[in-house]
Formats: structure tokens, C-alpha cells, sequence
């Protein structure tokens, strides 16, 4: 058998981010490839063994998981870096991704796949506010002794020029973070997972579903 021909992504000529995809969202619903699309860099090749390792997960499954991500146009195959013809390595399709408004009215099925990738986001920050407020009242009382997250949070008058320079900032913020990570150290290392969040402070709520509607 073999795997069918990966999605080329569409890269923005400006700034190399891939413009997501309803094929590419469906593919990301699984929390372990959204795990390994987080661990991959369009500079920094990985092999299943080394993401393996990162996740904690058997080396076969990370392996059928990239697959996935390639055919959906996520990832692409680094023959350069690969040792011999049996070795597969992989990066990133582009330097980031993005979701940007359509060119033109887009179907209901298309609009429900990034819904419903939004709504798993959404469940996956969720999560990580919690770990992270839980960590801080320990924190605060002195029970935890060690650094395990910072928060920034703050409320300034922005035009939308401004948000979009704030935005390129935190994004460049980031891009010499991931380039700091690679410098070698004697000092160990964890995974730091690093969110940047801007928005609107008058962003409405969503309607809260019917619970006596149909699922």
C-alpha cells in the first residue's frame, strides 16, 4: 500500500506561514498530531525515534501520525538530512500557520472542520490555564519551588495598525526563543509550550448550545 499524494501547502510569500485547510484542520483533530505539528520547525529536522522521545509515545505510532500530517500537506519529507534511503526526516511545511479569511464564501462543511478546530483549541488552552493556575496558588504559598510558567497579561488602547506590529513582535519574540533552545547547554531542558494571545476586549461571547437540541 501506498500513501496518497500529500496537499502542497500555500505558503504567505511575506511571511512563509501555511495557510490552513479544511484536509489540513481535519488532520490536526488528533491530539497527538497537534503535539508533533508544536515540535516541528521548517529548519529542524526530526526523525519519528526523536519526536518520540519528546512525547513520551511508541516510535510505529509517531510514525503513522506523521505520515497523516504529510499527506495533509503539514510536513514534508528532508531527504538532505536522511542517513541513508530507509531514513525518513521530516519538517515543518513552513515557517508557521495561520488561519486568514477566505477569498470567498466557503460551504457548511468547511466552516463546521474549523469550528470544530477552534473548539479543541479552545479546550486545549482551557487546560493549560488551569495547570497553570493551579501551579501559581501553589507558587503563591510557597509550596512549589520552582519556575513553571509566567503570565503577562494587560489592557492598552491599540489601533489595529498597532495590533498587527504587537503581533509581529510576539511572533519574532518567539522565533528568537525557539533559536535560543537550540544553543547548547549543560543545563537541562524541559518543553516550555509559549501562547501568544492578543484580542479585542469587547470580543462577544459565543451563543451557548441548546442542550435539549440535537448533538
Amino acid at each position: 500500500m501506498t500513501d496518497d499524494p500529500p496537499s502542497e501547502p500555500v505558503a504567505d510569500p511575506a511571511s512563509g506561514a501555511v495557510r490552513l485547510t479544511s484536509p489540513m484542520l481535519k488532520a490536526m483533530a488528533h491530539p497527538m498530531r497537534r503535539r508533533l505539528l508544536e515540535l516541528m520547525h521548517e529548519d529542524v529536522p526530526r526523525r519519528a525515534t526523536d519526536l518520540a522521545e519528546l512525547v513520551g509515545a511508541p516510535a510505529n505510532s509517531v510514525s503513522f501520525h506523521l505520515r497523516q500530517l504529510a499527506r495533509a500537506g503539514l510536513i514534508v519529507e528532508a531527504p538532505e538530512h536522511a542517513r541513508d534511503r530507509r531514513d525518513r526526516v521530516w519538517v515543518a511545511a513552513g515557517s508557521g500557520f495561520t488561519v486568514r479569511p477566505p477569498e470567498g464564501p466557503v460551504s457548511a462543511d468547511d466552516e463546521l472542520v474549523l469550528r470544530s478546530f477552534m473548539d479543541q483549541e479552545a479546550l486545549d488552552l482551557h487546560d493549560l490555564v488551569d495547570r497553570i493556575t493551579a501551579w501559581a496558588a501553589a507558587w503563591g504559598s510557597g509550596r512549589a519551588e520552582s519556575t513553571r510558567a509566567a503570565i503577562h497579561t494587560g489592557l492598552v488602547e491599540l489601533t489595529e495598525e498597532d495590533v498587527r506590529w504587537l503581533s509581529g513582535e510576539l511572533e519574532q519574540l518567539m522565533d528568537r526563543a525557539i533559536d535560543r533552545s537550540r544553543t547548547p547547554t549543560d543545563q537541562p531542558k524541559r518543553l516550555w509550550r509559549m501562547v501568544s494571545l492578543v484580542a479585542d476586549d469587547s470580543l462577544p461571547s459565543p451563543p451557548q448550545h441548546d442542550p435539549g437540541g440535537a448533538p
